[in-house]
């Protein structure tokens, strides 16, 4: 089979590779029909994460076919097609039993980081059947590709951490595919207006056209303070992983505010912690869990959510070295989410 391969800093190639295996009774081996790229991988293009090694696939999220299953799988079974969860679950350990799946002692965000991943024609999912989740008839696979990460996440890290609740004032700092999909899951609670804070104009309208009230693209800080009259906002998420927004959250909260990180963050922040417990300032930041993929795919079944809207590029799968070109200059290319189809 074929995969795209991690060969050390700034190096990849889509080559041959040895066919996964079962090797564990709870496996499954899955054929890949659809996958995408995520900043991540551009993290780890970088070498900004050191444990993902030459020689591994890489890759997290996917939909794809059951082509064999392990002796201890059950509720599964070959032809199902399912969605693949970027974290990897037990089930049965002490984290798993709080729904903590990210913190799995024998798994979390593993795929594409310490085992082969999803960027390949076939892949290897360990405990398959808390892992795997099989696809509703009818459910586009384009649209339910968006449940692997971006959606849990936007949702489980933003909204959620976020508490965001009915006639809320609701700040998305970073307007990429995280922020946008943290838009479209804060709308289920009914905020009374959502600002979207990025540069890029293009991303923006996107925002705009998923449901933003106000969108802002120059001088953050005063612009939301100005557009909310001098209080700042009830819920800031961050949504970038750099300083400079992790800031710009934490100075646009109103007395009583929730800040929710989602951004990765390689670098250590400034938290003004001297001017926020005065104001009664909530902060949380999460690795997402994915438990709450089972009642987002209902979203998406009765057309909640306008997922399939997140992509903007379409590749076979086999054209994924040029896919990561176009996603690596996203904002001169207008790219939010690509779509590789086997």
């Amino acid at each position: 089979m074929k995969a795209l391969v991690y060969e050390g800093v700034g190096q990849k190639a889509w080559k041959e590779k040895e066919r996964p295996a079962i090797e564990q009774p709870t496996d499954a081996i899955v054929r890949v029909t659809h996958t995408t790229i995520c900043g991540t991988d551009l993290h780890i293009l970088k070498g900004d994460v050191p444990a993902v090694t030459p020689g591994r696939t890489l890759g997290h999220e996917g939909i794809g076919v059951i082509e064999e299953v392990g002796g201890g799988v059950s509720g599964l079974a070959v032809g199902d097609q399912v969605l693949i969860s970027c974290i990897t679950s037990c089930g049965h350990c002490d984290y798993c039993k709080q729904g903590m799946y990210a913190h799995c002692r024998d798994g979390g965000w593993i795929l594409g980081h310490k085992i082969d991943g999803t960027q390949a024609e076939v892949v290897r999912i360990p405990h398959a059947a808390n892992s795997l989740y099989r696809l509703p008839p009818g459910l586009e696979p384009a649209a339910a590709l968006m449940l692997s990460d971006i959606l849990p996440t936007g949702h489980e890290i933003g909204a959620l951490n976020g508490e965001v609740s009915l006639g809320d004032t609701v700040a998305i700092v970073g307007s990429g595919p995280i922020g946008l999909a943290a838009l479209l899951t804060a709308r289920f609670y009914s905020p009374g207006r959502i600002i979207m804070v990025d540069p890029d104009e293009n991303r923006l309208a996107v925002a705009r056209q998923l449901g933003a009230t106000d969108t802002v693209s120059a001088d953050p800080v005063e612009t939301v303070m100005s557009l909310t009259d001098g209080e700042g906002v009830d819920v800031a998420m961050e949504a970038v992983g750099i300083p400079e927004t992790f800031d710009t959250c934490q100075r646009i909260l109103r007395p009583g505010g929730r800040l929710a990180n989602i951004g990765v963050h390689g670098r250590s922040v400034e938290l003004r912690l001297e001017e926020l417990w005065i104001k009664n300032v909530t902060v949380r930041t999460g690795l997402v869990n994915t438990n709450t993929i089972p009642v987002l795919m209902r979203f998406l079944e009765t057309g909640g959510i306008d997922a399939e809207s997140l992509i903007t590029h379409r590749f076979a799968l086999d054209e994924i070295e040029k896919a990561y070109e176009v996603f690596s200059r996203a904002a001169s290319e207008k790219a939010i989410k690509m779509l590789l189809t086997a």
